[in-house]
């Protein structure tokens, strides 16, 4: 889905929807109330008190490659057709099967997809596990988690702060925080959102840093992106030094029609300009398309390191 703009202010539409918030905070108040399964072995959970895009996935691809021995990936898979649960195999599978984020994660660790996220952890303590990593699953009460994670946007914060389909929360803000150990905030604080947390919630700050594997510097790009917030790309492109001739915003887990296809390599070909777009996009993209782009990576730069180090051993 594309998050309506009115999720960001109190507007008119926000006000009008506001009394079914009711609904989507008695449900997952219910919902977190049921017991979860201990199984032993440490479990973190990366998750947001809101839907959308907030960094999540970045997050648990830097928590796999500081975790030893064998760390595993689980999630959901959004966008895909299977249900798991099941080792995704990019050898086998492809974003069709199992979404966009676990052929990312796969690339970095064994991953697990799974609906049933019980089911999925029990895979892979039974695969040789030493931990686990959740993309997404704070809502998700099933598993015991050993350290839970509240993951902010800077950019965006928790929107309007209400709860869907007001605004983009799963549930009040106190509420996730109640359940999480810290806080990763990605990005400066534009919307005041820490203000927003207990004060006791320990607070691990990072920034994006994009990218590629050839030089953008003055080189004329389109870029295009389906993830949570696409304008953040476009930010990272011109960070790299880039000339945006064109963006193009796809909604989230977004599914490339051979119309998006043709659209965007006619672009290129018209404009001599490069096509950019981000390693989730790219993982969902044919040979063809492939091909005629680069990819805009990132990563994260802590700006205490060892302290999120600490906390993660």
């Amino acid at each position: 889905m594309k998050a309506p703009k009115f999720w960001a202010q109190r507007g008119l539409p926000a006000q009008v929807l506001r009394p079914f918030s009711l609904i989507t905070r008695l449900a997952t108040a219910r919902r977190m109330k049921r017991p979860g399964v201990s199984l032993g072995i440490k479990i973190i959970c990366v998750g947001n008190a809101g839907v959308g895009g907030a960094g999540k996935t970045m997050v648990v691809l830097d928590i796999l490659k500081r975790l030893k021995p064998n760390p595993f990936a689980l999630t959901r898979g959004y966008g895909g057709r299977l249900a798991g649960p099941m080792l995704v195999d990019r050898g086998q599978h492809d974003a069709a099967d199992v979404g966009d984020e676990p052929m990312l994660l796969a690339a970095a660790a064994a991953t697990v997809l799974s609906h049933d996220r019980a089911a999925g952890a029990r895979l892979a303590l039974a695969e040789g596990a030493s931990a686990i990593v959740m993309d997404d699953g704070l809502q998700n009460p099933t598993v015991q988690k050993t350290l839970s994670l509240l993951v902010i946007d800077g950019g965006y914060g928790f929107g309007n702060g209400l709860l869907l389909p007001a605004g983009p929360l799963r549930e009040p803000v106190l509420a996730a925080a109640s359940r999480c150990q810290a806080a990763v905030l990605i990005g400066d604080d534009e919307t005041g959102a820490l203000a927003q947390l207990p004060a006791s919630l320990p607070i691990y700050r990072a920034q994006l840093q994009p990218l590629c594997a050839e030089s953008l510097a003055r080189r004329p790009v389109i870029a295009f992106a389906g993830i949570g917030r696409p304008e953040k790309f476009f930010r990272s492109v011109l960070a790299l030094g880039a000339e945006l001739v064109d963006t193009h915003a796809y909604p989230d887990h977004h599914i490339y029609s051979a119309r998006d296809i043709t659209s965007l390599l006619g672009q290129t070909s018209s404009t001599g300009a490069k096509l950019v777009t981000t390693a989730k996009d790219y993982v969902k993209l044919p040979p063809p398309l492939r091909a005629a782009c680069l990819v805009v990576q990132a990563r994260l730069t802590w700006e205490d390191e060892a302290a999120w180090e600490e906390l993660l051993q």
